[in-house]
Parts: C-alpha cells; structure tokens; sequence
C-alpha cells in the first residue's frame, strides 16, 4: 500500500488509455472505491480498477482454494479477488487498522461474497504463525519494513504451484532515484533490500512487472 502513487511512474495518458480498455469495477466496488477516497487522505493505499482487474485475473487463471492476503485496508482487493474464486476457494485477509477495517467489514458483508472472506485483526506475522496453509496465492500488501518477514513467514506454507504477490515493489519509482530526487526513507529502503534479495533467492522464480505501483510474481523453483 502506498500512501500516495506517482503517476509520472507510467505516463499518465498511456494509464488512463488502459483503465478506460480495462473492464469496469462492480458497482460495489465503485461505491467502496468512493467512500475510500472521501473518508481516507491515504485512498491511494487502494489497489483501484488496473490492479483490482489484474488480481481478479491472476485468481482465475490460478483458482486458488486459499488465498492469504496481508494488508486489507478497505477491502476493495479482497473483494476484487473474491469475485474469480473457484467453488469453495475463501480468502483470509489480515490487517491491525480497525478504522480501515470496519469500512472493510461493511462492504464486504454488504457484497456477493461475504461468505468467502475471512478477516482476521493483529499484526500479520503473528496471523500467519497461525496458518497451516497451504496458500495457493499470497498477497503481499501492508507495511514495507515487513516484507521481509511476510515473505519468509508464507514461503514455507505456499502450495507447489502457488504464487506470492507483492505490491508497490516499485514505489514510486523511488527505488531507483538518485541524485535530488533520491530517498533513502526506512521503506524505500526496505523494498530495495526486498528487491534485491529476492531476485538473489536461488528458492524461488520472480518477475517484476509495472502494473501500477510495481508488483512482483514469485513462484518456487
């Protein structure tokens, strides 16, 4: 989740060329998407329509039985999620905020899906300390000094086939600034030690992509 996006990360025009060629959200979720945007100065925590859609569409080309998600916010990617989930597949979404999260139970109570999410409130490395797994998809979408962590927590639960997802690999394109535009701020920091050490990972197979704010596909070798 990132507070705010940096849209000159894609050129703008050719961003809103694809959202505008990119099937519209439910109107459950516009109406999620909205109440976000009023209530919340950091909205752009929110995965949005590109990447909501690239979700939904990882889910049903995977068809997960189990999905963890770490980082619920508003709710906007479980939901999006839950949409392709095959017949009995649930996803497990974990956060600590509970303003973000009574937004979250609201809408998804309120959706089609409500009985395929489960939320579970505390710090995610303790949740997923609780898990047997094992979970075919993994998002990866909360504080970035924990990435780490979260990484080697769900590695040894991902199924043989599963693929881990992690959002804002990119960050703003700060991970590559230099010179007046550099940052070395403890996320920036973090998402480039993540970068780098998973790339490194002789356990697993990944692929940076720049789908809105960067995110990275890892599978095991």
């Amino acid at each position: 989740m990132a507070d705010r996006i940096n849209r000159d990360i894609v050129n703008p025009e050719v961003e809103a060329y694809a959202e505008a060629h990119t099937t519209p959200m439910p109107t459950h979720l516009a109406t999620l998407e909205a109440e976000t945007k009023e209530r919340f100065q950091a909205w752009g925590m929110m995965v949005g329509t590109l990447e909501g859609r690239y979700l939904e569409m990882l889910v049903f080309a995977t068809q997960p039985r189990l999905v963890l998600e770490i980082g619920t916010f508003t709710g906007y990617s479980s939901l999006a999620m839950a949409a392709a989930l095959p017949a009995g597949g649930r996803i497990i979404t974990c956060d600590i905020n509970e303003e973000h999260l009574a937004v979250a139970r609201r809408h998804i109570e309120a959706s089609p899906y409500a009985d395929r999410i489960e939320i579970k409130v505390g710090p995610a490395i303790d949740t997923i300390a609780t898990l047997d797994g094992p979970f075919d998809l993994v998002f990866i979408d909360a504080d970035k000094t924990g990435y780490a962590a979260y990484f080697e927590a769900v590695l040894p639960k991902l199924a043989p086939t599963g693929i881990i997802a992690v959002d804002n690999t990119l960050w703003s394109g700060r991970v590559v600034a230099t010179g007046d535009r550099a940052d070395d701020s403890p996320d920036t920091l973090a998402l480039r030690a993540f970068n780098d050490a998973v790339v490194a990972d002789e356990r697993v197979i990944c692929v940076q992509t720049t789908v809105r704010d960067g995110v990275t596909l890892i599978r095991q070798r």
